[in-house]
């Protein structure tokens, strides 16, 4: 198969990252995929695998290194690591926000400085920041995950602006509920317990995020987007992926009043009822 050029891949190791990497090499890509899980480099599945943690400038420098040494040169970054901490806003430590944040932003954040040097000398490159429909709406106990996400999308709007110059393109993944990941980086808050005062609507949230994601979209189709996106002339700046309903969901967040969307979406989400 004929390689189109390297792209290294953040949280590689499972859910969306995963399938992202596998759908890129399977499109005939030199994928570098990191991710904490990778305890030593590897070549395996037709991808090398190197050890990465976004939240330490050490391990993220190191990967450029071992990444620059298997390929000169990189064609394109795609940030999928990321994870959430489920509590209320009031019993979500503010240790749990930071680590939130320094994987899913300040890691991007990191990662964007290891390669942009190297595009800019290039005079080319592509960066996908993966976000979230959670980074254009709101919904309870998964505050930290959503700031993160909101994060993402200011960032990604200026990056975009002062990268063109250098013929550097920027796209934003904005993932609905997909069929993918795993609960080990989808904690419950340490300080979430039976005895909280918002324990009923809690457990109610979580059992409606976990239904949804369990019956979401298939994780490869949005890999070949994803793959096929890279390979247009122009990539989008944004890229939602979703069901119908979460399209619709967030354009009605854009246009109706503040209350009305407060009162659909936590009506959909702690409302008693039976979820199958």
């Amino acid at each position: 198969m004929n390689r189109k050029g390297t792209v290294w891949v953040t949280g590689a190791s499972s859910g969306l990252g995963l399938h992202t990497a596998t759908a890129l090499r399977d499109a005939g890509w030199n994928v570098i995929a990191g991710a904490r899980s990778f305890r030593e480099p590897a070549f395996r599945d037709g991808m090398n695998l190197l050890p990465l943690d976004v939240t330490s400038e050490e391990s993220v420098r190191a990967f450029r290194d071992r990444a620059l040494a298997i390929s000169p040169e990189v064609y394109a970054l795609v940030q999928c690591a990321g994870m959430l901490v489920l509590g209320s806003c009031e019993e979500t430590t503010v240790e749990e926000f930071r680590r939130v944040m320094d994987t899913n932003f300040l890691g991007m954040v990191r990662m964007n400085q290891q390669v942009l040097p190297l595009m800019r000398a290039r005079g080319e490159g592509r960066i996908v920041l993966f976000s979230s429909i959670n980074g254009l709406l709101g919904i309870p106990f998964q505050n930290a995950y959503t700031a993160s996400k909101h994060a993402i999308e200011g960032y990604a709007e200026g990056l975009q602006m002062e990268v063109r110059p250098f013929g550097i393109q920027v796209m934003l993944v904005e993932p609905g509920d997909h069929r993918s990941g795993s609960d080990k980086y989808r904690p419950h808050g340490s300080r979430m317990n039976p005895d909280s005062p918002y324990t009923g609507e809690y457990e109610r949230t979580v059992a409606r995020i976990h239904h949804d994601e369990t019956h979401g979209r298939d994780p490869d189709r949005l890999g070949r987007r994803i793959a096929k996106a890279l390979e247009r002339r122009r990539m989008p700046f944004r890229r939602r992926i979703a069901s119908p309903d979460q399209h619709l969901a967030v354009w009605l967040h854009r246009f109706f009043p503040a209350r009305l969307n407060e009162a659909v979406l936590r009506s959909y989400y702690t409302k008693k009822r039976k979820i199958r």
